[in-house]
């Protein structure tokens, strides 16, 4: 039972719903965000300055290996001839990654949505400002992996994400946090 001011008469404290996100969690996606994307920026600052392209250096014997390669494609190098596309698209995918992450209302959201947001934002970097011109800058790449294609630290960002929000769609937990609600054996 509750009194007219809410409080239960049991003396405990009355649940209460917040409205939206906190900002401790809009703190949690900036600071996730810019921590991933300064780790994107320095690796790659430090590869264009200490590797050569066709060059490999074995970092984890065959495992892995530092290759410095330019990319002005999207993933798989397709694409090459469409950089502005990626870079126009690579914007809109930020602006809307950040839309989302403000209305995030959990820690796991929000840290999903910083790591996609690096990774978007570093390659998005590299599109803006390197060569050969603005809009139209190919993107470094320089971790190797036996049979794969070379990588770099935004493009592991944006597929750490990914695992994480569809980890996030598997059990069920809704943007906001609340749960999924079950379907009725007949509403499918």
């Amino acid at each position: 039972m509750q009194d007219a001011r809410r409080a239960t008469l049991s003396g405990a404290a009355p649940q209460v719903h917040r409205s939206g996100p906190s900002t401790a969690l809009r703190l949690l996606f900036a600071a996730v965000a810019l921590a991933a994307y300064a780790v994107d920026q320095v690796t790659k600052a430090l590869a264009v300055a200490h590797l050569s392209p066709g060059e490999p250096r074995a970092l984890i014997g065959s495992l892995l290996r530092l290759d410095l390669a330019r990319n002005p494609g999207a993933a798989f190098s397709t694409g090459t001839g469409h950089t502005v596309f990626f870079t126009v698209l690579a914007i809109v995918a930020l602006v809307v990654t950040t839309w989302f992450a403000l209305r995030a209302g959990t820690r796991l959201w929000s840290v999903a949505l910083g790591v996609l947001a690096a990774g978007i934002g570093g390659n998005l970097t590299d599109r803006i400002l390197r060569a050969p011109q603005g809009f139209r800058g190919h993107v470094v790449d320089f971790l190797e992996l036996p049979h794969w294609p070379i990588f770099n630290a935004a493009d592991i960002c944006i597929n750490v994400a990914a695992l994480l929000i569809l980890l996030l769609a598997w059990r069920g937990v809704r943007l906001d946090g609340r749960p999924a609600e079950k379907k009725a054996a007949g509403d499918e």
